[in-house]
Order: structure tokens, then sequence, then C-alpha cells
């Protein structure tokens, strides 16, 4: 929120050296964009994804509820968000379905 650049023509991006793969952020997410994928090198044997970040609403939840400060969310006025759809919403309740796992 403002604190941190973001990458251009990116709404949001995680510290993955920050992030211990609680999965806060994915039940939070209401578009279905991020996700945990597997990594056998992190400790919990997953680490957080971005996977659609064209669906991304710009809500922070997912950078306001983080422990670990290690996702961010660009600002309104860096990024132009999509709105929240029926697929997304779809989308978010399959990865929660699925143990928080990105689905596809």
């Amino acid at each position: 929120m403002g604190l941190k650049q973001a990458p251009e023509n990116t709404p949001v991006w995680i510290d993955e050296t920050r992030c211990k793969a609680c999965d806060i952020c994915v039940s939070l997410c209401p578009s279905g964009v991020l996700g945990m994928r597997k990594d056998e090198h992190k400790i919990l044997g997953k680490i957080i994804s971005v996977a659609h970040p064209e669906s991304c609403i710009g809500c922070y939840e997912c950078e306001l509820h983080c422990p670990d400060f290690a996702i961010f969310v660009a600002s309104k006025d860096e990024f132009k968000f999509a709105k929240l759809t029926p697929e997304s919403r779809e989308r978010a309740q399959r990865v929660k379905d699925n143990h928080f796992m990105v689905v596809d």
C-alpha cells in the first residue's frame, strides 16, 4: 500500500524470503488470484504463488492480513485493477476447496 513501488504492470507480488506459507492471504483473496504451489525447498513444502494477477481487484486483504509482511499490492494510482467477476469468485472457491493450492 504505497510503501514499496510496484514492479511495472504488476498488481500483487511476493517477497518469498519472508513468506512462511501460512495460507492466510490465499484464504482471504475473493478473486482467486493467489494459491499455494509445491516447493520442496521450503520448510512446509509449499510457497505462495500469484497465479492470476489479471484478476486482482486491489482489495488489499492479502497485504493487510499477512503476518510476515511478505505480500504487496500496487496502489490504485500505479495499477488499474480488475472488477470482481463470477468466474474469479468461482476460482477462489475452487482454490479454497483444494486446500489453498493453485487450481487450473
